[in-house]
């Protein structure tokens, strides 16, 4: 993994932090939205990485336009979950986790939008 990128350290902590989050909602039978969460959560880094790699700027613009998008369906479920109680879980540092991933995403996004 690449050290020096933040944002692909962040991602790709945040989708260990995820899975984690994901055991303990199974082992609580929750079924349906951690699933939600995990692909959404996990994608995000996924799409980072992707974008690292982009053959163009549009390429890499769009794929982390991509990530921000999962990351924001991300805090969707996250805000859901903690609100509906569905499980008993702490949500604070995850939700804290996502609001520093999409500020950096978004400046990313517009830094590389606005050098075309």
């Amino acid at each position: 993994m690449n050290k020096d990128n933040l944002i692909v350290s962040m991602t790709f902590d945040f989708a260990l932090q995820i899975i984690e989050l994901y055991k303990k909602m199974t082992d609580q039978k929750e079924f349906v939205l951690s699933k939600q969460l995990l692909r959404s959560g996990t994608s995000i880094g996924a799409n980072v990485e992707e974008a690292v790699a982009g053959q163009t700027k549009k390429d890499f613009i769009a794929k982390m336009a991509i990530a921000s998008k999962e990351a924001r369906e991300t805090r969707y479920w996250l805000r859901l979950l903690e609100k509906s109680k569905l499980v008993q879980v702490e949500y604070e540092n995850h939700l804290n986790a996502i609001e520093n991933i999409i500020n950096v995403l978004t400046k990313i996004v517009k830094t590389a939008q606005s050098t075309i």
